[in-house]
């Protein structure tokens, strides 16, 4: 079943004529994903490298869109989240980053009551292997299985997919929420999906420093997920004070250090790799395959 991404998943691409927003939009529809066009103001009714423009996203959901990708840049971003949200889309992506923290506390507080699920800023997006995608994260390395990926790193994210394809172990869904302080979905959202999701068997967990939602979805997949889970902590040797990377990556106060959250997944009986390859291995281990088995 996976979550968030299927194969009935049909993309409105916020920004298509753009450079990102056109280069990423063949790579979804080559992967699979249907793209049913995009959004370019003013450019409604045109098309763009054999892909139908709309003039807003409510005309793309009209034509057949559920879904959302947003490539637009930081100074429209908000907008284009906010006519997303307007427009009911089941899910939205935004990959853009640099959003400002204060403009994300009012789209997010305008998702309450709202069917639409947000994932982003500054995000890779979601992929379902050898179904959909939708972002920016790249097919090729990823194949079907019953692991689930959440994250709050890009490049992490790609590398941990990579390990644990390179191991035959398959992904069910790999789910980038972005790394910045307030996100529209959170690990603990993402959580909930997979404990649902009867074709994920395991969760990986992909933290870094700064904020306390590791320890949050710690204490999460101990009383509730049902199921098994690795983590891995980004930033262990971060100085204090100083943002690493990711607007949320950030130790204040003493608070947020990969130490502490590190000490929460292992009360909460996740063993924590200290790499992506050993993050691997240890799926492995949790699934009781034999090594070369490739049946996960």
């Amino acid at each position: 079943m996976a979550i968030l991404v299927n194969k009935d998943t049909k993309v409105c691409v916020q920004g298509i004529t753009g450079r990102d927003g056109s280069f990423h939009s063949h790579r979804m529809a080559e992967y699979g994903t249907h793209i049913v066009g995009g959004t370019r103001p003013g450019k409604g009714g045109a098309e763009h490298e054999g892909f139908p423009v709309f003039d807003t996203v409510a005309e793309a959901k009209a034509a057949g869109a559920n879904s959302s990708v947003i490539y637009v840049p930081v100074a429209g971003a908000v907008d284009a989240m906010y006519e997303s949200i307007e427009a009911s889309m089941d899910l939205i992506v935004c990959v853009t980053e640099g959003i400002p923290a204060n403009d994300m506390v009012r789209v997010v507080a305008s998702l309450r009551g709202r069917a639409s699920r947000l994932v982003g800023p500054n995000c890779p997006g979601v992929i379902t292997p050898g179904v959909a995608s939708v972002g920016i994260i790249p097919g090729r390395i990823a194949i079907p299985g019953r692991v689930g990926i959440v994250s709050r790193s890009g490049t992490l994210t790609y590398e941990v997919i990579h390990a644990l394809t390179r191991l035959g172990i398959g992904q069910s869904t790999c789910v980038g929420i972005g790394g910045d302080q307030v996100p529209g979905m959170s690990f603990l959202d993402v959580l909930e999906l997979f404990r649902d999701d009867p074709d994920t068997d395991l969760v990986v967990l992909i933290g870094e420093i700064g904020g306390s939602d590791e320890q949050i979805a710690a204490r999460y997949i101990a009383q509730e997920l049902g199921k098994p889970a690795v983590a891995f902590v980004a930033g262990q040797t971060a100085p204090p004070g100083k943002r690493m990377g990711h607007a949320g990556a950030i130790i204040s106060g003493g608070e947020g250090t990969a130490a502490e959250k590190i000490a929460a997944f292992q009360a909460a009986g996740v063993p924590v790799g200290e790499s992506p390859g050993q993050v691997a291995e240890l799926v492995r281990a949790r699934l009781r395959l034999p090594e070369g088995s490739g049946t996960a």
